[in-house]
Parts: C-alpha cells; sequence; structure tokens
C-alpha cells in the first residue's frame, strides 16, 4: 500500500513538473505522510528571488515569505493548528505566478489513541494526541462490560492520563469519543 501512495505521489509530482511548459516555474504540491505537512517542490528557469504565499479558502494571506538568489528548492509546510479546508499555494517569480490547491484535513484525535498498562498495580495510561483545544469523552467498562467510569474531558494538545482501575474486575475497555463523533475503543 505504502508503494502505491509513493508512486502515486511521484506519478503526479512527475506530470506536473513535466507539464509545466518553458518559461514558467515548475511547482510540485506533496502530501507528506505525516499528517498536515506538505512539501513545496520549486525549479526555475533561472536563479532569482522566489516569493511563496499561502492563501485560505477565503483568500486571506495566512503565509508568506520571499527566498532571494535561489533558482531551486524543496520546503515543508506544516498546517497543524490551521483551519481544515481549502489552501492555495502561489509562487512568484521573474516568469509570473503560479498556483495549486491543497485541501488540509485535521485528523480526529481518536484515531491515535493509546492505551498501556503501567508497572504499578491497576493502572493504565490513555495517550491522546491532539493539535489544539479538543472535547473527548472517556468511558471505561469492566470484564462485565459495566460503566465504571466516565468524564467529559478538555484536552489542549497531546495529553496522557493515568487511571487506577486496581478495584475494576476483569479487563478494561477504554472508549473514547472525540466532539465530531468519532469513537474509538481499546479492549485490554
Amino acid at each position: 500500500m505504502k508503494a502505491k501512495s509513493f508512486f502515486a505521489a511521484l506519478f503526479v509530482a512527475v506530470s506536473a513538473v513535466a507539464f509545466a511548459g518553458p518559461g514558467n516555474p515548475k511547482v510540485v504540491v506533496v502530501n507528506q505522510k505525516q499528517s498536515g505537512t506538505f512539501k513545496v517542490i520549486y525549479e526555475g528557469e533561472k536563479v532569482g528571488n522566489v516569493t511563496m504565499t499561502i492563501r485560505d479558502s477565503k483568500n486571506q494571506v495566512v503565509f508568506t515569505e520571499t527566498i532571494r538568489n535561489i533558482g531551486a528548492f524543496a520546503r515543508p509546510v506544516n498546517f497543524t493548528g490551521m483551519e481544515a479546508g481549502e489552501y492555495s499555494i502561489e509562487i512568484i517569480d521573474a516568469n509570473g505566478k503560479q498556483a495549486q490547491k491543497i485541501s488540509y484535513n485535521v485528523e480526529a484525535p481518536v484515531k491515535n489513541v493509546h492505551v498501556a498498562r503501567i508497572n504499578e498495580e491497576g493502572k493504565y495510561l490513555l495517550a491522546v494526541p491532539g493539535n489544539g483545544p479538543e472535547q473527548i469523552n472517556v468511558r471505561i467498562f469492566d470484564g462485565a462490560n459495566q460503566l465504571v467510569h466516565e468524564e467529559d474531558l478538555t484536552i489542549n494538545g497531546a495529553t496522557g492520563l493515568v487511571y487506577n482501575l486496581r478495584n475494576v474486575q476483569g479487563m478494561p475497555t477504554f472508549e473514547v469519543t472525540d466532539q465530531t463523533g468519532n469513537v474509538k475503543t481499546i479492549k485490554y
């Protein structure tokens, strides 16, 4: 599966470069493995000043940078913490402007929830990734599938919580729900 993704990204990159045409900068934007990160690859006809501008769906500038005396670059751009939506990445050099649109989607934090048993008897670590303020609900069930704990939390970024389940009968089950209704169930 990874090989297919790599070759698909490579095909898009090669296609974009192949069809850029003479006198136009060659610009490719590739989605990276790390959520929210894209790589902007630029190759100009000659060395000069290049301005990269990122605009949101309302056409407002969210980032701009001018790189001086450069003929080519590959630069990561991290959208983590930005609002989900469509963005435009514009490259302006001596030959003009070229833009590509990208779609940034925020991954639900519950997709990557992890539970680990701590060495101390009956204690479990619940780790929840996050990019900013998020509402989650944590429910814990005992071995007989009876609810033993429930709480609503506001997390701000990656969070780790330790639960003392020493008095819980059987192996616990953790159920974490985010504010959009995504649910992750972890049976220990």
